[in-house]
């Protein structure tokens, strides 16, 4: 019995409650991670809404050292990361159709 329970924890989605630039909060699943050139980004999905879409956020630290997550600004920087999610999230034959 306690082997089963360590697979459903396993198994758990991770949801954050953002809060958008109008103050308005959503929830999100966490469905990536990744680490590039130093940095943290994650990969997430709406929780209300069904779509293949997702939002790549970037892990930083405001002035009081607290992690928060903040859009990525830079287009490079967002192709770079977004490539790499979509290796993670798509394979080929996904591509192909």
């Amino acid at each position: 019995m306690a082997d089963e329970n360590k697979i459903d924890e396993e198994f758990e989605s991770e949801i954050y409650t953002l809060t958008d630039e109008n103050g308005e909060e959503n929830q999100f699943e966490l469905i990536g991670t990744t680490e590039l050139d130093g940095s943290t980004y994650m990969a997430m999905t709406p929780v209300n809404e069904e779509t293949d879409e997702y939002v790549i956020l970037k892990l930083t630290k405001d002035e009081n050292g607290e992690e928060i997550l903040e859009t990525i600004e830079d287009d490079d920087e967002f192709d770079r990361v977004a490539d790499v999610f979509d290796d993670m999230f798509f394979s080929e034959e996904d591509y192909d159709n």
